[in-house]
């Protein structure tokens, strides 16, 4: 039980590869993009990821990498301040460019990992002592595990688990982030505007030199390729079209934006993380939305704990995979509830909600309870207890298979 493909090169793939090896794993990552996926958004990290990071030996390479984003300021529509967040309610503990993470999971795992760009599984049969696994490229292997990391629309979920509408819960919100040029001159900070039902935010990124733009609305499920880059570009304009303040020129920047995003904010929720031999990390398994601040955290624990369970059960997968579940299960329950609580406050379904938010984040630094609020995001982070799995010496780079 020694050979493990990983679909996913994102976050969670690369995280589990690299905890895999240093259990005594043979592990491949297949991507469908052709290289590892630069740009993305921000992400966050809180506490027990942290530590994660640190057994991982990455956490200073990560923290260099900071964006060192300050307080995010809510503006009018003329642009003036009428409230404010800290900086570590909106950016956590440490906080940093999707990318950037991606480029150090993927040069830590490059040398111990077998990558397989612009490819993807095209289906799976499993049995008593493996799983056959047929690409899209044609290419036909055997692994002793299959483990999908490769996001909310997963197709290993679909191939093992069944269709994605059966797992899939949907808020009720739409995002789309992409980077524009920083021509508001924000210095390590950003502005946020709201309406009620829509929220448009810009935030410097890379030292100031540029600036991710941020389209939040309200809406019922819609019908959209996902692979029509200008088609969702047409729903984010037109859903902005009559709003006014800089999102505009944000637009503007939209169409021409080298790494636009745009997709539900939504949620998976299944009774299991896995299926015989097949198994789910990060978003695949149990996405709990961007507004949860806890994605990352979510998929760099996650892979710690399904490669230490493996371990700790000698590569038994039905012994490793209930354990797993066992663990994961608390902390994606409370990561889950912090995004529905974070989408209502972020994106207010009222003029009312959105005065009371106002208020309240002005009054915050007032209050004899301020501290407790700030450390909810911290208890959220730390919902889960981690097991030291094995003290294991670091091991020298393996020749790429």
């Amino acid at each position: 039980m020694r050979t493990v493909l990983i679909s996913g090169a994102s976050v969670g793939g690369p995280a589990l590869a690299y905890w895999l090896h240093r259990h005594g794993f043979t592990t491949t990552v297949v991507e469908r993009a052709p290289a590892p996926r630069p740009g993305g958004y921000a992400v966050d990290f809180r506490g027990a990821s942290l530590k994660v990071l640190d057994r991982m030996g990455i956490l200073a390479e990560v923290e260099g990498r900071a964006t060192r984003m300050g307080s995010m300021v809510y503006v009018n529509e003329a642009g003036k301040a009428v409230a404010s967040t800290t900086p570590e309610a909106f950016s956590g503990e440490l906080e940093v460019l999707r990318g950037d993470l991606v480029d150090i999971l993927y040069e830590l795992t490059a040398a111990t990992t077998e990558y397989l760009f612009d490819d993807s599984i095209a289906s799976l049969d499993q049995d008593e002592s493996g799983v056959d696994v047929v690409f899209e490229s044609g290419l036909r292997r055997r692994f002793d595990l299959v483990i999908g990391a490769d996001g909310l629309h997963s197709n290993v979920r679909r191939l093992a688990f069944g269709p994605e509408s059966s797992y899939v819960h949907d808020l009720g919100y739409y995002a789309s982030v992409f980077t524009v040029e920083n021509h508001l001159g924000l210095d390590h900070t950003g502005r946020i505007f709201t309406e009620p039902g829509k929220t448009v935010g810009t935030c410097s990124a890379r030292d100031n030199a540029e600036a991710k733009a941020l389209f939040y609305f309200a809406s019922e499920p819609l019908s959209y390729d996902r692979r029509d880059v200008p088609a969702q570009q047409t729903i984010v304009a037109e859903r902005f079209a009559d709003i006014g303040w800089e999102v505009p020129r944000l637009l503007d920047g939209m169409r021409t934006a080298p790494d636009f995003y745009f997709d539900s904010i939504s949620q998976i929720k299944l009774d299991s993380y896995s299926r015989g031999r097949v198994a789910l990390v990060d978003d695949a398994g149990y996405c709990a939305s961007p507004l949860s601040g806890m994605g990352t955290s979510l998929a760099i624990v996650g892979a710690y704990v399904l490669a230490g369970e493996l371990h700790a059960a000698a590569g038994d997968h039905t012994v490793a995979f209930r354990e797993y579940d066992v663990r994961m299960r608390g902390f994606v329950a409370a990561c889950q509830k912090q995004g529905v609580d974070g989408a209502r406050w972020f994106i207010p379904g009222s003029k009312w909600f959105m005065l009371l938010r106002n208020l309240t984040f002005r009054t915050l630094p007032y209050l004899p309870w301020r501290r407790l609020i700030d450390e909810m995001p911290l208890k959220v982070g730390n919902a889960i207890e981690l097991t030291t799995y094995e003290d294991l010496p670091r091991r020298p780079a393996a020749p790429r298979p």
